[in-house]
């Protein structure tokens, strides 16, 4: 008897239970073109512009990739340099650093800082400043 009761009252939530359910297929025609939308396709990137430095293409108001990975492995030299003459990295002195290449020589401004020397020619793209 109970069991009865609890069906002859609906309540306002029963049809929610399936209001978000499809009521009939899409067609395939509708698909595809949901599917082929020109709004999912690969946007052309009209901001491509090339290094001044190497020639490569690049993004505007981006670095180059190829310059990046150079100065990359320049800044990765260096640090193994300080932590060879450091005996680990975290034994260095809290002193400016500067770092000298082959035929240059420590200016007024050096003194007082650390200097480390590189035994190479100064690349173009690492300027002295």
């Amino acid at each position: 008897v109970q069991e009865t009761e609890y069906f002859e009252n609906p309540s306002f939530l029963d049809s929610i239970l399936w209001m978000p359910a499809p009521k009939s297929r899409r067609t395939i025609e509708v698909n595809r073109t949901r599917r082929r939308n020109s709004d999912h396709l690969i946007k052309i990137k009209k901001n491509i512009d090339i290094c001044p430095e190497c020639g490569n293409l690049k993004e505007k108001h981006v670095l180059c990739g190829y310059c990046y990975e150079k100065v990359k492995q320049e800044t990765y030299a260096i640090k193994n340099q300080i932590r060879l003459l450091e005996n680990g990295p975290h034994k260095a002195p809290t002193v400016e650093s500067v770092v000298l290449y082959a035929g240059e020589k420590p200016r007024n401004e050096d003194e007082g800082k650390r200097i480390i020397e590189r035994n190479r020619k100064r690349p173009s793209w690492f300027t002295l400043d």
